[in-house]
């Protein structure tokens, strides 16, 4: 008896291990650096006109580095986000490498001539993350204040919005396009952070009556959206990273102070929607929350079904 269950413990034991080893290998490497979706969502917010139809393409928390985010792989997404055929393409931060399990960097320049391959009749805008602050292309080279991501930027054609709102016109209207600068550039201490990002001074440059797009690294500025901006985009979380049924996200959570995580969140008629991102923080890890390219579609088109 003793030795049947010597052995049922070890095939168990055994079982459990090649499993736990399967699951470490796909987080690790295949949902991590491999999968690839796009997550569509629809809906006509409070003040977006019905007959003002747009489609837009969110991309989010790139952080190049070999040899999970290579150039090669941000031309995969770019090539993807533009099969989207969206009106406008957003940008939502941390380009730079967050972790360091890498083979090297990825510069700037590199994935820059990549992104400057988006293309949208709108046209493609950015905002800024705290990745591209704190540190260079990876987190053990030195900080430029971002200058070098702006260049980067620039050189490929993308709007970056700090603190700043650009009127945009299509044939169906006109809406606005407001971007914050970043919400935690300056460390004060553990958890503790300033911003560059200035809510009101956006808004002041809000001229007109037209509804109002948002763009905001990170989700933690949304208690303090006013219902002037029919929707909020964001990233920042990664969704969390790692999911896990009937837990949710361990690394980032309600009780760890963390109220958005990920998805589509209204508070009392305010609409924030959280895109999961594309890479990594920390570790190069995903579970059950793989990179994705969001299409969102605002308003229905006129005679639409």
């Amino acid at each position: 008896m003793a030795l049947i269950s010597r052995r049922i413990f070890l095939k168990g034991a055994g079982g459990f291990a090649l499993s736990s080893a399967a699951l470490g290998s796909y987080a690790f490497g295949i949902e991590s650096a491999w999968r690839l979706g796009v997550t569509s969502y629809a809906l006509t917010p409070p003040g977006w006109p019905r007959n003002l139809p747009l489609k837009i393409a969110v991309v989010a928390d790139i952080h190049a580095c070999e040899p999970w985010m290579s150039a090669d792989h941000v031309r995969t997404i770019v090539d993807l986000t533009n099969s989207l055929q969206a009106d406008i393409t957003v940008i939502l931060g941390d380009f730079n490498g967050a972790h360091r399990f890498v083979t090297g960097p990825v510069m700037p320049e590199h994935w820059g001539a990549e992104l400057a391959r988006l293309r949208a009749p709108l046209g493609v805008f950015s905002v800024l993350g705290n990745h591209d602050w704190w540190h260079g292309a990876l987190p053990d080279m030195r900080a430029d204040k971002a200058e070098g991501v702006r260049r980067a930027l620039k050189a490929a054609g993308i709007g970056v919005l700090e603190n700043d709102a650009r009127r945009i016109m299509t044939p169906g209207g006109a809406f606005w396009l407001a971007g914050l600068a970043d919400q935690m550039v300056h460390r004060l201490g553990r958890g503790r952070f300033v911003g560059e990002d200035d809510l009101a001074g956006t808004l002041r440059a809000v001229k007109t009556s037209d509804p109002v797009l948002l763009l905001a690294h990170e989700p933690f500025i949304f208690p303090s959206v006013p219902d002037r901006v029919s929707l909020t985009l964001c990233g920042h979380t990664h969704g969390g990273q790692v999911y896990l049924p009937g837990i949710g996200a361990p690394a980032i959570s309600p009780r760890n102070g963390h109220k958005y995580v990920y998805g589509h969140y209204e508070e009392q008629g305010r609409h924030m929607i959280i895109s999961g991102g594309l890479g990594a923080s920390i570790m190069p890890v995903r579970f059950l929350r793989p990179p994705e390219v969001l299409e969102i579609t605002l308003g229905v088109r006129v005679g639409a079904a």
